[in-house]
């Protein structure tokens, strides 16, 4: 990507995609940060912030196409998520499907709408979760993040085979066991050092990777 790239980060007020947006900025990028509710943070990173965004919803979704009409995207990373936990026994439906609308639907409305502003050559990063592995789960439990993370590993490979011959590569990210709110800081990387890694597999991202699932340390993980 050139540096007159225009890259749009979803979930980017904290965590992750915040530090994913200061990378890209700090790289010459123009970023834009979509999120449900600003931060300082963002705002004084980001060359521009839409907020108000659920992207869970016919509405806020195509609030959000209305509000990027006529921008080249060359790269839309999809990182808004949500863990919680469920226990066999004691399961509540409503949070899985909560977790399956944010984690797997949301990132397929938000792509869908935003493609056609996708140029040849583009990219699209799914944020996803190792948890989404059904070959790599030794462990159970977490119903609603595991099925919903790998819906959206199955979305996203369908997502690059048919978009591939329009020249846009998609890939699949595990950004690491990281220190954010949503496990309550216990992580073991720094959102920075995530941010850091996933960017480095955007950058290898081409048409012949496109459509696979990497772990931010370069590992090549199994579905």
């Amino acid at each position: 990507m050139s540096d007159h790239a225009t890259v749009v980060i979803t979930g980017a007020n904290r965590g992750i995609g915040l530090e994913l947006a200061r990378h890209y900025a700090a790289r010459g990028l123009a970023v834009i940060g979509v999120c449900r509710e600003a931060s300082p943070e963002l705002t004084e990173v980001a060359a521009r912030v839409i907020d108000g965004v659920d992207v869970t919803t016919d509405q806020g979704v195509a609030r959000l196409k209305a509000e990027l009409q006529g921008q080249s995207i060359d790269l839309l990373i999809n990182n808004a998520g949500l863990l919680q936990d469920e226990v066999l026994g004691h399961i509540d439906f409503d949070s899985i499907r909560t977790q399956m609308e944010i984690n797997a639907y949301a990132p397929l409305r938000v792509t869908e709408a935003l493609v056609p502003q996708i140029p040849s050559g583009g990219k699209i990063a799914n944020i996803t979760s190792r948890m989404g592995s059904i070959a790599d789960n030794d462990s159970g439990g977490r119903y609603g993040y595991r099925a919903s993370k790998a819906a959206l590993n199955a979305f996203g490979k369908s997502l690059a085979m048919d978009l591939k011959p329009k020249g846009i590569a998609v890939i699949q990210l595990h950004p690491g066991y990281v220190k954010t709110r949503m496990v309550n800081f216990g992580g073991i990387i720094s959102p920075a050092e995530s941010a850091l890694g996933l960017a480095a597999r955007i950058d290898e991202l081409d048409l012949e990777n496109t459509g696979t699932f990497w772990h931010c340390n370069g590992e090549l993980l199994p579905w």
